[in-house]
């Protein structure tokens, strides 16, 4: 991997209250701290240094933009976890992919298992793999690509990296699964556009959203 030169730019707040802080995560910055003294900048970090009471509930890779909550208490924290967990939460990508995605529709099904010689990579394994399913919805057809809409219904690292490259279609920029041109590209363009969840306080359904900067 490339040197870790996180973006320096603040971290943009989409919502705060008494349980929880929505933020809008750049790419290139980690969720949280990697091995080593040169991996301890991330996004837990940074919002601990606003909300020193901030909990992790959930991650997003270092190359991903986009929406992630984060706990503001033990209680709001496990309910949060228990969302996703139970696969409770509804979560939106939008993602930019090589070539022409078709149909404009369909679901990838293909259970993933980490690739232990090439870690982090993942990769599809029908004997020993975790269950991994996604939904997609084509938005639009560009010059030697496609703009997707990508709906987890897993939550498996790596997971819409993965299935797009197992379609044929790579996320364009993304430094471990696309090569030559898709690779080719400023940042991985994969941006988490919209969580839907219940609120840890009263369960009241709440959505946050973040359009995707490419």
């Amino acid at each position: 991997m490339d040197e870790y030169a996180p973006p320096t730019e603040p971290i943009k707040v989409l919502h705060e209250d008494h349980e929880i802080v929505v933020v809008d995560k750049p790419s290139g910055l980690l969720s949280v701290p990697g091995k080593g003294e040169h991996l301890a900048d991330c996004l837990l970090s940074r919002v601990q240094e606003a909300y020193p009471m901030a909990l992790l509930v959930h991650r997003l890779d270092r190359d991903t933009s986009g929406v992630m909550i984060f706990a503001l208490s033990p209680h709001a924290q496990r309910h949060l976890g228990l969302q996703f967990e139970k696969r409770q939460v509804k979560k939106t990508y939008v993602a930019r992919v090589w070539g022409k995605l078709e149909p404009r529709k369909g679901t990838v099904d293909l259970p993933l298992i980490v690739d232990w010689p090439n870690r982090p990579k993942q990769m599809v394994c029908h004997e020993t793999g975790k269950p991994a399913v996604t939904d997609w919805r084509v938005q639009r057809y560009g010059e030697g690509e496609t703009r997707v809409r990508l709906m987890p219904k897993t939550g498996r690292s790596h997971q819409l990296r993965v299935h797009m490259l197992a379609l044929g279609h790579p996320i364009l920029g993304d430094p471990f699964y696309a090569e030559g041109p898709a690779r080719d590209f400023e940042r991985l363009m994969l941006h988490s556009e919209e969580l839907r969840l219940r609120h840890p306080d009263g369960g009241a359904g709440m959505t946050f959203r973040s359009k995707a900067p490419f």
